[in-house]
């Protein structure tokens, strides 16, 4: 097992056991900080017509995405000239910090006890933390979907394309990778700002997330069908429903979720106080439980484990050839 392979899987492991702790200083935050330094420069530097927001954009993502590569490539050289056991440490935290599977379950848990055991307005405070749309109005089935939506779609983002660019190219490319999702996550809307500013960040993100969103698919099949979950279902609402989703990533993942679970997903959903009409994935064949995001974390882990193992018997093999 060669270093960088060795570096995944204790960063894996690290953030099973401990997850993204909040006392201590996330990359994530500083790539934000830098788009959206970005952003501001984009904005005085490049004329306000659509084209110049359009090049401004590009712009945003080239600095951001050289940066993020640049940065970590730049330690681990450093670190490699002082110690190899430095760098292999740091390379080491460099892939836990791009993983995200312990915060993920950790987050949507938080929804799960906040319905079991809390209000409807702790359970809203709480989803809200993991979803973009507007919280204030959901009703417990509505927090409940979203929170079984958000391990769905984050087990492809947050998870498996974090694994496959690393597995590809090490940290520096699993952070290239975070550059671009977090990217279209901050800039990414087609509203009245972003509409042309931020389209080469989503249209980058799509282009990224293309082949680990289908991935993750497939592995979640596999994971519902060894959880004993409906992964007949899933495969043939996987088929139907995989493009139910303005971006075409989304709702690969959350197809074979809603047809492992049996439940309806997605649907229209309120975005800053604006209702956006979405088609819904799945078949309304049970109302959906809170328990369902204990099983959808379920298949999130066993989608992430399998692809890992699977992904490190193919280095092994290529490292042999």
């Amino acid at each position: 097992m060669n270093e960088i392979t060795l570096c995944i899987l204790v960063g894996f492991l690290i953030d099973l056991i401990l997850g993204d702790p909040y006392d201590i200083p996330h990359p994530v935050v500083l790539i934000g900080k830098l788009i959206t330094l970005c952003e501001k420069t984009a904005f005085k530097l490049f004329p306000k017509t659509d084209k110049g927001m359009f090049y401004g954009g590009i712009f945003i993502c080239v600095v951001v995405m050289v940066l993020s590569m640049a940065v970590p490539a730049v330690i681990l050289y450093f670190f490699g000239r002082i110690s190899p056991y430095l760098r292999f440490a740091a390379e080491c935290i460099m892939c836990w910090q791009i993983i995200a599977v312990k915060s993920l379950k950790k987050e949507s848990m938080n929804v799960y006890n906040e319905l079991e055991n809390g209000t409807i307005d702790t359970a809203r405070k709480a989803v809200s933390r993991i979803v973009g749309r507007d919280t204030k109005s959901l009703t417990d089935e509505g927090i409940t979907k979203a929170a079984v939506e958000t391990v769905a779609e984050n087990t492809s983002d947050g998870v498996i394309a974090p694994l496959f660019y690393m597995l590809i190219g090490g940290p520096v490319l699993g952070f290239l990778y975070k550059a671009v999702n977090t990217m279209d996550s901050m800039i990414g809307y087609k509203n009245e700002k972003y509409m042309f500013l931020g389209r080469a960040a989503a249209k980058t993100d799509d282009l990224f997330n293309f082949i680990p969103a289908r991935l993750s698919a497939f592995f979640m099949i596999i994971s519902a069908f060894l959880l004993k979950y409906d992964y007949k279902n899933a495969y043939k609402i996987f088929k139907r429903d995989r493009f139910n989703h303005k971006s075409p990533n989304s709702a690969q993942t959350e197809s074979v979720c809603a047809g492992a679970l049996d439940v309806m997903l997605a649907g229209d959903a309120w975005y800053f106080g604006k209702l956006v009409k979405k088609p819904t994935i799945g078949d309304d064949i049970r109302k959906i439980q809170h328990n369902d995001i204990i099983k959808a974390n379920n298949m999130m882990i066993l989608t992430s484990v399998l692809f890992l193992a699977i992904g490190i018997l193919i280095r092994l093999v290529v490292s042999l050839v």
